[in-house]
């Protein structure tokens, strides 16, 4: 891997970091630095997409709004990068104090990162978050663990 390569990867790292660290201060300005403005999401809360970084912000806001502290990681995140489009996978979960005091350490979901470097800044142009699927039962399998 070249050197160039090596600073990309630190910086789309990073980019992941503002990810956390903008839930976990409930940070939508935070939040709106790291995704394309023609972001497309395929989050795990209706409707199937989501389009347009006001959307993507707009989908953040029930979390901020249930929660009163926040709690978001991110584990085992694997990069792939190129000059001017990179993508990762990795495990996330988000969990806290919800505003009525009941705690939960929320439930592990599976996202995968698509970024492109525009104006020298690598953005996530589409995410995408899902859960298992127990085919027979017809549910999300959300007591998976990493």
């Amino acid at each position: 891997m070249t050197t160039q390569l090596r600073q990309d990867e630190a910086r789309i790292r990073r980019q992941v970091d503002m990810i956390v660290e903008g839930l976990q201060s409930k940070d939508l300005a935070a939040l709106r630095h790291v995704y394309a403005t023609d972001v497309v999401s395929f989050d795990i809360q209706p409707p199937l997409q989501h389009v347009g970084l006001e959307a993507k912000l707009q989908n953040w806001t029930p979390a901020f709004t249930l929660f009163e502290t926040v709690n978001y990681e991110v584990r085992d995140l694997t990069l792939t990068v190129g000059t001017n489009i990179a993508f990762g996978y990795a495990f996330a979960r988000l969990g806290g104090t919800l505003k009525n005091g009941t705690t939960t350490s929320g439930m592990w979901v599976r996202v995968t990162y698509c970024f492109r470097k525009i104006d020298d800044a690598w953005l996530i142009a589409h995410d995408q978050v899902s859960v298992p699927l127990d085919i027979a039962g017809g549910k999300g399998a959300v007591d998976l663990q990493p």
